[in-house]
């Protein structure tokens, strides 16, 4: 690795940033940022992803342009967080589960195991550090952007299954983010869609939002990243904490000791963006105390942030010796983990799909692959009956209607699946009188008069519901009030819990925090008798 010393202004600065691309092959967009700006770090997205055996040659290309312009070998980063955030999602990938399954467990030996499956098969990719896990203690049950990537609303329980990640996936050569700091778990807006205040006092902070970035800090996380959140008890100016020095510097490297990486989320969400502009902000940054600059999308952009932090080193705005302290940071880092590979990768079989109008069935029996065995230990352990007033398990004497949300457009914080499985497919495995009407998460009032019709001489109703935002959207509310005025309905919220503060009591609620596969395999058994699931709520439904 060439020496610090021998480095231009330029390439310290490429360094600084981490950018993403639109392909999945070297385009021109990042061919121009590597090998004529000398970027540091490389972000993937679902955008890039094809296959896993795919993205394991781009990763070997994009490190092998790096070294043939003479550069630093790449930082690649992804954010494969697990459950509903998983840009990798094809056959290859371990499809683990999300951080509220994983504290609805109550066991940080799960979040320590499936940091370690993770962790192993994200190396064995090419990709060297993953930005999880989320150590927001979600206590706002409006909050829009958090939700479920929280491993739920108790500062200790956050603290512990957040150590637990950041020691399994470090044990895999896998630089951990504990992000984001000081924390985003109390908020009721969404960050990448504006600007976003946390107002409670230094001392409510300490007991709860800065608890698990403390031991974090203490159990050696390479990187934190930083909220676009302001937080007026640390920095009474109206600036977010990613641009805050008394925030980055004063609080988190000088008074809690933070010796690693600090990255900033995206530059360009609207928090940032809009007020500041992404050039001047990559500045801002930096002069607050970052080390790594994330631009994930724009190409202007990327370029308009290494040009401006150039030139407020050339004239004197920011002082040279604050990039090289952050460059040697990065260094010491890419000696650590860039280029570690491990001798194995665990895969598991390749999830069986159907479509299906009439249902057909699927394979529901019990898996015997190790990594499959995991997932469906944990999803036992996770599931929740919040409460049951004799609906289940279900009569096998009488037919099922299901209702099942499909996610098709993507937003800030969703994205659809490559791979799906819905409860109508899994049940019917062990039900045979079972009939499934797919709904997008957004139905219409003609969609919900259909389904009325439909499902009038049902003797037993299950409606899935889907939060993505901080609210069950109007039309699912609308749906579920309606159906209820016939019928005992079993509600499964699919990814939100709040989903039941939204709707009159249902005859049964259980609440399973995601929809991948092996829940909804596992989900299937619970309902029909043959598991009898364990899961606790992380949070409280109030």
């Amino acid at each position: 690795m060439k020496p610090l010393n021998d480095l231009t202004l330029g390439q310290k600065v490429g360094q600084l940033l981490m950018c993403g691309f639109h392909s999945q092959h070297a385009d021109g967009q990042i061919t121009r940022l590597i090998r004529d700006y000398h970027v540091g770090g490389v972000i993937y997205f679902r955008r890039n992803v094809e296959s896993v055996d795919q993205l394991t040659r781009l990763s070997a290309e994009l490190q092998e342009m790096a070294a043939e312009a003479g550069a630093l070998p790449l930082m690649i980063s992804v954010d494969q967080e697990g459950g509903m955030v998983a840009r990798i999602d094809q056959e290859g990938m371990t499809q683990v589960p999300g951080n509220m399954a994983l504290g609805a467990t109550g066991n940080a030996e799960y979040t320590l195991e499936c940091a370690q499956i993770l962790g192993r098969e994200l190396k064995n990719i090419g990709i060297d550090m993953n930005l999880a896990p989320v150590v927001d203690v979600n206590n706002n049950p409006l909050n829009p952007v958090i939700g479920v990537r929280s491993y739920g609303e108790h500062a200790e329980s956050v603290a512990a299954h957040g150590v637990a990640a950041i020691t399994g996936y470090q044990s895999q050569g896998i630089a951990a983010t504990a992000k984001h700091f000081p924390g985003h778990g109390d908020t009721a807006v969404d960050s990448h869609l504006g600007m976003v205040t946390v107002p409670h006092d230094r001392n409510r902070l300490e007991q709860m939002e800065l608890l698990p970035f403390r031991k974090a800090i203490e159990a050696g996380v390479d990187a934190i990243m930083t909220a676009h959140v302001m937080f007026p008890s640390i920095e009474p100016e109206p600036i977010p904490a990613t641009l805050s020095y008394k925030v980055l510097t004063g609080l988190l490297r000088e008074e809690m000791g933070f010796e690693g990486i600090i990255i900033t989320d995206c530059l360009e969400m609207h928090a940032i963006s809009k007020p500041y502009g992404v050039a001047e902000a990559a500045v801002r940054a930096v002069e607050a105390g970052a080390d790594l600059i994330l631009v994930s999308h724009t190409l202007q952009d990327q370029v308009a942030a290494l040009e401006a932090i150039v030139e407020a080193v050339r004239t004197g705005r920011i002082s040279e010796e604050v990039i090289h302290q952050a460059v040697e940071r990065i260094m010491t880092w890419k000696r650590k983990r860039c280029g570690q590979q491990n001798d194995h990768l665990v895969s598991p079989k390749a999830s069986e799909t159907v479509e299906a109008t009439d249902v057909e069935p699927v394979n529901c029996t019990k898996p015997t692959e190790p990594n499959e065995l995991t997932l469906f230990k944990i999803a036992s352990s996770s599931i929740t009956i919040v409460h049951n007033d004799g609906l289940l398990p279900l009569d096998p004497e009488k037919g099922v209607y299901v209702i099942w949300p499909e996610v098709v457009q993507r937003t800030e914080v969703d994205e659809p699946w490559s791979h799906t499985e819905s409860l109508g497919m899994a049940l019917s495995q062990l039900r045979g009188r079972v009939r499934e009407h797919k709904i997008t998460t957004q139905p219409t009032y003609d969609e919900t008069d259909r389904i009325l019709a439909d499902v009038s001489d049902s003797e037993q109703v299950i409606v899935c519901t889907y939060t993505s935002a901080g609210h069950l959207p109007k039309g699912q509310q609308f749906l579920v009030e309606k159906l209820s005025k016939n019928h005992s309905l079993i509600v499964i919220a699919l990814r939100n819990p709040y989903d039941l503060l939204e709707i009159s009591r249902p005859g049964s609620y259980v609440c399973t925090y995601e929809n991948t596969p092996a829940v909804v395999r596992v989900l299937s058994h619970v309902l029909t008798g043959g598991l009898q699931p364990t899961g606790s709520l992380p949070v409280r439904l109030r």
